[in-house]
């Protein structure tokens, strides 16, 4: 059992998502940055879709009842491990990316990144609150599956055994990769880029655009010069993938993210690529990012 001593910013439970429900106005939602997610299910053993805690902006404290093998993931933080004394006491250093083991009793105590946003902590055996839908994730748009990390609030571990044994020189190969939060990101245009002028899209690759407060696991919307719209009539709300670059009539795109709804009714003039979107959920408020295609 984990006890929340303070949830940070924000952080939520995630795991996969819950795919096939979209007929039903449900989205997937799931963690936002899934190869982080994986790799911090991998390092301790556990299965693909266990679910693990997504932290925005780290400052998660958590208590263990019992003995824990424990990673971090995703955007790096500094992090400790010891009596839970206080936010000042002092700790054992907890590595990123590495199994670690965390006695009975102590405190993890988690940092803020310096870079990227969405750091993830796997505990071997999984986070098993109960399933909704047959996920664990928190869908913060719908309301959907296990409330916000609470201080006092308790969640369960499971007792899964450890599976796969230590990473592969290829799994560490690709650690690098799981580190990057920032870069361009490649897009696809459409599937409404007939809607926007010829010059729209090349005004999309040609510019840097600025991440705005405006941004949690719903979307990101970005600030930058106005892509104009060719059609000015009315589209029906349309369902829709992660990833896709909605454009409101304010022009300015907005990245649907792991809680995104459907299209509200405003055309979507490209899609970030599949191997791209753990880096969008990694862009921070401030930061400028770039779109290419492929």
């Amino acid at each position: 059992m984990i006890t929340v001593v303070s949830p940070g910013p924000m952080s939520t439970v995630q795991d996969l998502g819950r795919p096939g429900f979209g007929h039903l106005g449900i989205g997937r939602s799931g963690a936002a940055d899934r190869p982080a997610h994986l790799m911090a299910n991998r390092i301790v053993g556990n299965e693909a879709g266990d679910a693990t805690i997504e932290m925005t902006l780290g400052r998660l404290r958590v208590r263990f009842a019992d003995h824990a093998v424990i990673a971090l993931t995703g955007a790096a933080v500094g992090a400790t491990c010891g009596a839970a004394r206080g936010a000042a006491a002092a700790g054992a250093t907890v590595p990123m990316e590495t199994a670690f083991t965390v006695p009975a009793g102590q405190e993890l105590r988690v940092g803020a990144p310096r870079t990227g946003l969405r750091t993830y902590l796997a505990v071997r055996g999984g986070i098993t609150v109960p399933p909704v839908l047959g996920s664990r994730s928190t869908d913060t748009l719908s309301g959907i599956g296990p409330a916000r990390l609470a201080a006092g609030m308790t969640l369960p571990v499971g007792s899964a055994v450890a599976r796969g044994g230590p990473l592969r020189p290829a799994e560490r190969r690709l650690l690098p990769a799981l580190r990057r939060t920032s870069g361009e990101l490649r897009v696809i245009p459409g599937p409404r880029e007939d809607w926007f002028t010829p010059q729209a899209l090349r005004l999309l690759c040609d510019s840097t655009w600025t991440v705005t407060p405006d941004a949690d696991r719903v979307g990101v919307r970005l600030a930058g010069p106005t892509l104009e719209r060719a059609r000015t009539d009315e589209l029906p709300s349309e369902p829709m993938v992660t990833g896709a670059l909605q454009v409101p009539a304010s022009g300015q795109p907005i990245i649907f993210l792991a809680d995104h709804p459907v299209t509200g009714g405003y055309p979507v003039i490209a899609v970030i690529t599949d191997a791209d979107l753990a880096l969008a959920a990694q862009l921070r408020p401030g930061h400028g990012v770039r779109f290419r295609l492929p």
